[in-house]
């Protein structure tokens, strides 16, 4: 039976290139590339009723024609979407297996009970897989919206306001004080727009647009660079496509 096998080194996906220059994750009966007595094997959930199994390796693929590495983010762009969606599933759970080989109660080693969950051996307390849920916000005044640009962002270009859900808060409350944190401002009018994994590491961004109410900016300098109105005719560079935070604007641009 072959099954996809979703192969990491490091933050990098290895892709199996096609004969018509596109790129796909490899379909085999067995692992592509060899494993180790310690390689762990993960179970993911099937993908089109065929089996799903992802592993790290410890040094990156490069003297094979057949395959290439490459960064997760990057294979959006070359990975078909589902694809691409289920490689950012087996990399969440990579991650999770290589964080949680102890227990944090006893210090005992934690075995997998199901393919989604460990048991600790001495303690028998259990953990699942856990993800850090974010919001992030449009803000629209008239015919503008508030781009942002943030102190960790890796090149130029303008985003949204997002922040991490604190614990006790809904999704609107943090959504209301991440924007008053950021910038200063007030909002109102907050209105759901989606949501989409973010497996950098272990994310769920939950997007919202939302009206202006009232205050001058005052950007948060730990957080911000700079952060402005814009008008659709002149907009700043925008973040890549594969972020929900592009969706929202391109939503606002295509209405």
């Amino acid at each position: 039976m072959k099954r996809y096998y979703f192969i990491f080194c490091k933050d990098d996906i290895m892709l199996e290139k096609c004969e018509d220059g596109t790129y796909t994750i490899p379909l085999a009966e067995e692992p592509p590339i060899p494993i180790k007595p310690w390689t762990v094997i993960l179970n993911i959930t099937p993908l089109n009723d065929i089996e799903v199994k992802a592993y790290a390796i410890d040094h990156p693929v490069t003297d094979q024609e057949r395959y290439e590495m490459c960064p997760l983010r990057q294979s959006y762009y070359k990975l078909p979407f589902e694809l691409y969606l289920k490689a950012g599933k087996c990399a969440e759970l990579i991650y999770w297996d290589k964080n949680t080989r102890f227990c944090g109660i006893c210090g005992g080693p934690m075995k997998f009970h199901t393919d989604i969950s460990k048991r600790c051996e001495h303690c028998g307390k259990e953990v699942w897989p856990q993800l850090a849920t974010a919001v992030i916000v449009l803000i629209h005044r008239g015919d503008e919206v508030l781009l942002a640009r943030g102190r960790n962002f890796r090149s130029d270009f303008y985003g949204l306001i997002a922040g991490f859900v604190e614990t006790g808060e809904t999704l609107e409350e943090a959504v209301v004080r991440e924007v008053k944190e950021e910038t200063g401002i007030n909002i109102k009018n907050i209105r759901y727009f989606g949501s989409q994994p973010w497996p950098y590491p272990s994310g769920l961004m939950v997007g919202f647009n939302a009206d202006y109410e009232s205050g001058e900016i005052h950007v948060q300098r730990e957080e911000l660079k700079k952060a402005g109105w814009f008008h659709k005719d002149h907009l700043p560079k925008i973040p890549e496509k594969l972020s929900i935070a592009r969706k929202l604007i391109d939503n606002w641009l295509g209405e």
